[in-house]
């Protein structure tokens, strides 16, 4: 995967990207005042191999001037019929309001629809106020069954299947 948005790099993730991906996704919960986890809610950060690669996922970054300023990333998920969970879509401050969130979401909704996806969905936080902004314009609905402690919130979204003509 590699994609342009206006100067952002938006590529798919490399063990060297380890540390910093983990540090921007930190630095964001931190700004919001949720916890990072590394033991648990964050332990897929640091293990993308087997949480993302191994399971059919995939992790991107995004990059501006050579320095990772964002993530995002998707894995199958049991929750539904043919879903996924997208995951990790944190922006630093610097490069947010400039449509980068709303791109990478839909990039994330074709690459998963282009896999045979029928559902996605997402686990947020209500104090993240832009992000449930975005999924909330973007069709996403309301759901329930949080699994992440500091999350409140879930929504799905369910892709429109191509019917054969």
């Amino acid at each position: 995967m590699n994609s342009f948005y206006q100067q952002f790099l938006i590529r798919d993730w490399q063990p060297q990207d380890r540390n910093f991906a983990a540090a921007v996704i930190r630095d964001v919960l931190q700004e919001y005042g949720l916890p990072w986890q590394p033991e648990d809610a964050d332990k897929d950060v640091l293990e993308i191999e087997n949480a993302y690669w191994n399971r059919g996922g995939e992790f991107w970054v995004i990059e501006q001037e050579k320095k990772i300023v964002g993530t995002a990333a998707y894995y199958p998920s049991a929750r539904g019929d043919k879903a996924v969970e997208i995951r990790k879509m944190y922006l630093l401050p610097t490069v947010r309001r400039v449509g980068l969130g709303k791109y990478l979401l839909q990039k994330l909704e074709a690459k998963i629809a282009n896999r045979g996806f029928r559902e996605i969905w997402i686990e947020t936080a209500s104090v993240l106020q832009e992000a449930t902004k975005l999924y909330e314009s973007n069709g996403y609905q309301p759901a329930t069954g949080v699994e992440t402690d500091r999350c409140d919130l879930v929504y799905v979204k369910k892709l429109s299947v191509d019917k054969p003509s």
